[in-house]
């Protein structure tokens, strides 16, 4: 009968309190992520885009849980725990490779889905029955906060809503408009950017944060499996 590691030991209850720490950041982000994202979808853009940060809430959450429970497992010396912590970790790894696989995959159909969706919000853009205004005054809110304009083709995207006597759309604010920012229509400046770029451009650097983040915890978890496993082999053993 051997005596259980007290470096294995210690050094799984270390390793899981910091890995209870990464189930902390991961949960903070990913809702730091998904509110900046609730704009997005108040401008009409499909929940299934923000799928992946729905998911690495729910990932965050249960490493915070799975965390506890390996420090517990450690400490305890508890066959049990440790087993459950192993078995619910590479179902989570298993989980992250099957998601980003389905990711690589439809890729294509994101876009598209994407795509289809800016289509939709240019016809309520261009609407001038009122049933859309509080949608239009909400999207020049958006305009002015990341200097854009329209959807796809600029101000062309608003219709005759554009040309109104009274319409400030797209108006371009600074002193001295830029050439790389503003261009001129009639007598006013306005925005020169598609607000749909500036959309897809954050889906984007969230996705680079979300990739990084899955990336990192992939190399956590095995370590997890690797720490919990001999773990559990010696306490069996003793």
């Amino acid at each position: 009968m051997g005596e259980v590691n007290k470096c294995m030991k210690y050094s799984m209850f270390i390793f899981n309190f910091f890995f209870w720490v990464c189930g902390c950041i991961i949960l903070g982000v990913s809702i730091w992520i998904r509110v900046s994202g609730a704009q997005q979808q108040r401008l009409g853009m499909d929940s299934s885009i923000f799928a992946g940060v729905n998911l690495l809430i729910a990932v965050g959450a249960i490493i915070m849980i799975l965390g506890f429970l390996g420090c517990c497992g450690a400490v305890k010396e508890s066959r049990c725990m440790l087993m459950l912590f192993f078995i619910a970790l590479l179902l989570i790894l298993i989980l992250q490779v099957t998601g980003g696989i389905l990711g690589a995959v439809y890729k294509s159909q994101v876009e598209t889905a994407f795509n289809l969706t800016l289509s939709t919000s240019v016809n309520a853009l261009q609407s001038t029955t009122g049933e859309y205004k509080e949608y239009q005054e909400e999207f020049q809110k958006f305009e002015k906060q990341y200097q854009c304009c329209g959807l796809t083709n600029g101000y062309k995207d608003w219709g005759e809503n554009f040309n109104k006597p009274s319409s400030n759309i797209c108006q371009c604010e600074p002193e001295k408009p830029s050439s790389d920012l503003c261009i001129r229509y009639g007598n006013r400046y306005i925005y020169k950017k598609p607000c749909g770029e500036v959309i897809m451009q954050q889906i984007k650097d969230n996705l680079i944060i979300i990739m990084g983040i899955a990336f990192g915890l992939a190399v956590v978890e095995i370590l997890g499996l690797v720490f919990s496993m001999s773990l559990y082999c010696q306490i069996r053993r003793k």
